[in-house]
């Protein structure tokens, strides 16, 4: 596991947004990218359930991360296709996104992630179809 060690940078841009919290492995060893997020009232709708774009967001950063520390950030993804399946509500508190890279091939991507709760309760998965292009320096 490539677990991140060093003293946490503060998020900004869109992971300050998705109230990214840590990276705790970005799946180079193991596979799997798992990252952080502790969502807030200011992310809920009704009685303080996370709206689901932030959920399809987590889900969709852990996937991207897992790509991008597999191909050496040499190759940047954009998304073909993603479907959720919202299992659980998401409430404000610390939730985990794990993403796995199912299936890769030159140019297109299989990917696949879960939420989970700190109890380890899966509040929702995803799977995406990506379409794999050279970064740009």
């Amino acid at each position: 596991m490539s677990e991140d060690t060093s003293a946490p940078e503060k998020p900004h841009g869109i992971a300050k947004t998705l109230g990214f919290e840590r990276l705790v492995d970005d799946g180079v060893q193991s596979g799997r990218a798992v990252l952080h997020f502790r969502p807030t009232m200011d992310m809920c709708h009704s009685g303080g359930i996370v709206q689901g774009g932030f959920v399809t967001g987590w889900l969709d950063m852990a996937m991207a991360n897992v790509v991008l520390a597999k191909t050496k950030y040499e190759q940047n993804l954009l998304s073909l296709e993603i479907k959720v399946s919202f299992l659980a509500p998401a409430n404000p508190g610390l939730v985990i996104a794990e993403a796995w890279i199912e299936r890769m091939g030159r140019s297109t991507g299989f990917l696949e992630a879960r939420l989970l709760n700190e109890a380890g309760d899966v509040l929702a998965k995803a799977s995406s179809t990506i379409k794999l292009v050279p970064m740009k320096r």
